[in-house]
């Protein structure tokens, strides 16, 4: 009989990745069994951030991963942060937006737009999980239309004064800095915040029903005083932001193909042992079916991913191409979820299975960093060289 083929990699996509891609996986991938695995169900059940696995990701060189080693991070290519991205999300969205947060949204505007003292007095410590940051972008009338901003920061001799408020925001409650973006009389700009600053205030957000593994909260900005050197000096206009959300989205990509493969792998287990009419759940015409689809789709999405991967190493990766893989990955993994959520039956809905926590997160993930109607429309304009927004 042929060789059975890993179920979670079918087209063996691990063999395209190079020794220290694969390295880099595993280490992930052992944290996230030994460490992650054990404690998440309890943790979204009780809405609490395990910021005690804080330490260990970061001494694994996760956060800021693909900046150079100068400033104490570990210089990976965009394929490993992909990967790491990845195994975290089999862990939960919560913990993988952690780590996107502090890399894609706080590390990586503070080295490409940051002055060099900036990148001296935070990278390495955020690198060691010492300073956490927050990314203050999105408002609360907002939302898919950034450009529609009401925080303003004005000039006051040297200093620099900032007002406004900013919602969803991932870390808030936890950040030492927040990295905030305001319009100016020079466009919109960002400035690097202590959160203990006076006027700065982080709410954090409850009752809610996703990544309840994760802090969101809403910032407040009340007469908030920061000098200049708090600027980055950088970059002015939306493009800053939205850099950085490329960053972010890349990562997102890789994300939610954990998710699903922790869905498949789960619900593979169970039908195999479920009996039910006399033979076992996966012996279903319907389930085979249903699974085989999954199967389908976490291959599409990772042959996706990994060539999207390939071309940023490269340089060539444009904004539409991710884009095109955080729609289509997104919307795989919660599907996935779903369905699995269903194979499973009345087992299904408790966090003693991962489903349900995985379905419940990624009704975030297809939210944020641009909708998954943003994405087909940025798709379509790129079709059609006209802009549908």
């Amino acid at each position: 009989m042929a060789h059975r083929l890993d179920p979670l990699d079918l087209y063996d996509v691990r063999s395209l990745l190079t020794d220290e891609e694969r390295a880099v996986q595993d280490a992930v991938g052992r944290f996230v069994d030994e460490k992650v695995l054990p404690i998440i169900g309890d943790a979204f059940e009780q809405g609490r951030f395990p910021s005690e696995l804080v330490s260990e990701i970061a001494s694994l060189g996760l956060l800021g991963a693909t900046l150079p080693e100068e400033y104490g991070c570990a210089g990976m290519n965009a394929v490993s942060y992909g990967l790491i991205c990845q195994e975290l999300e089999r862990g939960d969205s919560g913990l993988r937006s952690f780590a996107s947060v502090q890399s894609s949204l706080c590390m990586y505007p503070i080295f490409a737009y940051g002055s060099e003292e900036q990148k001296r007095e935070y990278l390495p410590r955020m690198a060691a999980g010492e300073v956490i940051g927050c990314f203050g972008l999105t408002e609360p009338h907002g939302g898919s239309d950034p450009a529609n901003m009401k925080t303003v920061a004005r000039q006051d001799g040297g200093d620099w004064v900032i007002n406004g408020a900013k919602m969803w925001i991932t870390n808030g409650n936890l950040a030492h800095i927040a990295i905030v973006w305001a319009q100016t009389d020079d466009g919109i700009q960002g400035f690097v915040v202590p959160t203990d600053t006076k006027g700065f205030t982080a709410q954090e957000v409850h009752k809610k029903m996703s990544l309840r593994a994760s802090v969101t909260s809403g910032l407040f900005l009340d007469d908030v005083r920061v000098p200049d050197s708090a600027r980055l000096p950088n970059v002015k206009g939306l493009k800053g932001p939205l850099g950085c959300l490329n960053q972010a989205r890349f990562g997102i990509t890789w994300g939610p193909i954990g998710a699903a493969q922790a869905c498949l792998k789960e619900v593979l287990d169970y039908s195999s042992q479920r009996i039910l009419f006399g033979r076992p759940l996966a012996a279903n015409q319907a389930v085979q079916i249903r699974l085989a689809d999954m199967a389908r789709r976490i291959t599409t999405a990772q042959l996706l991913s990994l060539q999207l991967g390939r071309l940023k190493d490269a340089g060539r990766l444009q904004p539409t191409q991710v884009s095109l893989a955080k729609w289509n990955n997104v919307r795989m993994a919660l599907d996935i979820a779903r369905d699995c959520r269903d194979i499973l039956g009345g087992a299904g809905i408790t966090t003693e299975h991962s489903a349900i926590r995985h379905a419940l997160n990624l009704e975030s993930v297809i939210t944020y960093e641009g909708t998954e109607t943003v994405h087909q429309l940025v798709v379509g304009r790129e079709l059609t060289g006209i802009n549908a927004f």
